[in-house]
């Protein structure tokens, strides 16, 4: 389990979740292991990969966790790059099917805040299941323009729509889940005056969702701050799902280290 960058989340799912299963996680910080630094990336995947049945990496830029993927003689799974969190949108699934049906399709989902790895992987996600997106950023903080093209894409495949608008409350109209994340990722501190102001208008409140559905959720990935998302929606027993999100963060990411060690000499 290699983490450049810190997580409590991500590490504890993954450790706890498979020792559960079996195995032994081995945790790798930042000061353990230096991608590219002491030994570039490619000498440490083909190395781990003569020690590990799988390798987990969080790291920042996602060409690292390429690299690895294509230098590996083992699985490797995406813990969180600066382009996508796949572990993240499988727990979110699998929470919305406890909740609202295993059949998902039809359902709109809004997403209100930073166009980030979290919304990209909302984006490569819900419409290959039939699930409508719905996007609102601020100017600027747009997702990438290919990984829309991904989502266009899939829509017109898969019946789905996808949509984009800098109006919070246009994205949310009619939604039955709507889903944030944080404005300041780790890695932007210095960015965060500027992002609160251009952020403005964008924090999740009861007054914003009295125009989704009047059954509707809530999702956040955590930690979460205020500023985002405010209290009466957060911690909103029969509304915010954010503790089952978060708990099936290592339910979910048992089932991938499963799906990945099948066919091997390990299972």
């Amino acid at each position: 389990m290699i983490f450049q960058k810190r997580s409590t989340r991500t590490r504890v799912s993954s450790e706890t979740g498979f020792n559960m299963l079996g195995g032994h996680a081995l945790f790798l910080g930042s000061d353990d292991i230096q991608l590219g630094v002491n030994e570039s990336v490619l000498d440490s995947a083909r190395v781990l990969s003569r020690f590990n049945s799988l390798i987990l990496a969080r790291v920042f830029g996602h060409e690292d966790i390429v690299e690895i993927a294509d230098e590996s003689s083992v699985p490797v799974i995406n813990a969180l790059s600066e382009k996508y969190h796949p572990l993240q949108i499988l727990a979110d699934l699998m929470t919305l099917q406890e909740h609202m049906g295993k059949d998902l399709s039809g359902m709109k989902v809004a997403w209100v805040g930073d166009g980030n790895n979290i919304l990209h992987s909302l984006m490569v996600a819900l419409p290959k299941l039939g699930i409508d997106l719905a996007i609102a950023t601020p100017t600027g903080y747009e997702p990438d323009s290919d990984v829309m093209e991904i989502a266009k894409s899939d829509s017109q495949i898969y019946g789905s729509r996808v949509e984009h608008t800098t109006n919070p409350l246009d994205a949310v109209a009619g939604c039955d889940v709507v889903v944030t994340d944080t404005w300041v990722s780790m890695g932007q501190e210095e960015e965060a005056a500027k992002r609160l102001k251009d952020f403005e208008g964008y924090q999740v409140t009861k007054q914003m969702m009295s125009v989704a559905n009047p059954d509707w959720r809530f999702l956040h990935c955590l930690p979460r701050k205020p500023y985002e998302v405010d209290d009466d929606v957060f911690y909103d027993d029969q509304r915010s799902l954010v503790w089952d999100e978060a708990e099936n963060r290592m339910w979910s990411v048992m089932a991938v280290f499963m799906m990945q060690l099948r066919g091997t000499s390990v299972l």
